[in-house]
């Protein structure tokens, strides 16, 4: 299916997704910043936006194959494939590393999937994905680097418009650039600005925009376990260079700050990943508009280092 990312893509994924994704729940957090709660969507992450997305415009073209669908992915995005796969009822095949977390294995399989445990790295799961993908007729999912993927995650975007008026900036995380190639064109179509946060040490977008082209970056922070690409998409910088994307790097600290504040001041407990988009605003130098929403994007994470000791608890 030739497809490409633009502001139809995104409406047109907005249809697809209507009655089967959760809506973003945005919610006021302090004086012109509101956090729009996506951790609370299907799988704990926007990442089910996509996948749906992606089998519901296969099954649209008559490409919907009965051999279902494959991705390698032990993290959000396999778990999101799983339970779109499961909603569509097809199969889905996920190839994770041998020592990917049994609780991750777990959940996939609750989810319905044919987990394959194959290699002790990533890169020799997704070759496996892939000779598997050839073999059975599986139609290939990707994380990120796919304009339906991309586009169904922009559809989150359009929820955040309707529940907060005068929107002018939002701020979303990087890793792959799904979410953010996604939101920042639906965000350019209504004059929104966009700001791109990352971890300082993975800075895949932050690295495309200075090398005029995507280049594989180091991968180093506390955040690397769902912000962790080694490549943004394409699509991803090129939604960047369109004028309305402002590219945002935050240290380590301060995601592991940004974090435990949600969690003392809100009781939400996310992923680090979804946290950086709060520290790219809690560091800020300058105020990044009037009216602006931070996506919580995703909550699959071990909450017990948040828990305050029990001392603490009963002082």
């Amino acid at each position: 299916m030739e497809q490409q990312l633009d502001h139809a893509a995104v409406r047109a994924a907005a249809r697809r997704v209507a009655g089967t994704i959760r809506p973003a729940a945005v919610v006021p957090a302090a004086e012109g910043v509101w956090y729009a709660l996506e951790y609370l969507q299907h799988t704990g992450s926007f990442k089910a936006r996509g996948a749906h997305n992606f089998l519901a415009a296969h099954r649209e073209a008559g490409a919907l194959p009965a051999a279902g669908v494959t991705i390698a992915s032990g993290g959000n995005a396999g778990l999101a494939c799983a339970w779109a796969a499961r909603a569509h009822g097809v199969p889905a095949t996920v190839f994770l590393p041998v020592n990917a977390p049994r609780v991750k294995v777990e959940r996939l399989r609750g989810y319905g999937a044919d987990v394959r445990l194959v290699g002790d790295r990533y890169a020799e799961a997704l070759a496996a994905c892939r000779e598997f993908a050839a073999g059975s007729g599986a139609l290939s999912s990707h994380a990120y680097d796919h304009p339906l993927v991309a586009a169904g995650a922009g559809t989150l975007l359009e929820e955040v418009r309707a529940a907060l008026p005068g929107l002018d900036t939002v701020v979303v995380a990087v890793g792959g650039g799904g979410l953010f190639a996604g939101v920042a064109t639906a965000a350019r179509a209504h004059g929104v600005r966009v700001v791109a946060a990352e971890p300082e040490h993975c800075r895949a977008l932050n690295a495309a925009l200075e090398a005029g082209r995507p280049v594989d970056v180091p991968v180093s922070s506390v955040a690397a376990d769902s912000l962790g690409a080694t490549r943004v998409s394409a699509d991803a910088l090129a939604a960047a260079r369109a004028g309305n994307a402002t590219s945002v790097l935050v240290p380590d600290e301060a995601i592991t700050a940004a974090r435990r504040a949600l969690w003392e001041e809100h009781r939400i407990a996310v992923e680090a990943g979804a946290a950086t988009a709060l520290a790219a605003l809690r560091t800020a130098e300058r105020p990044l508009g009037e009216r602006v929403a931070v996506v919580l994007c995703g909550a699959n994470t071990d909450p017990a280092d948040l828990r305050e000791p029990a001392e603490a608890r009963t002082a």
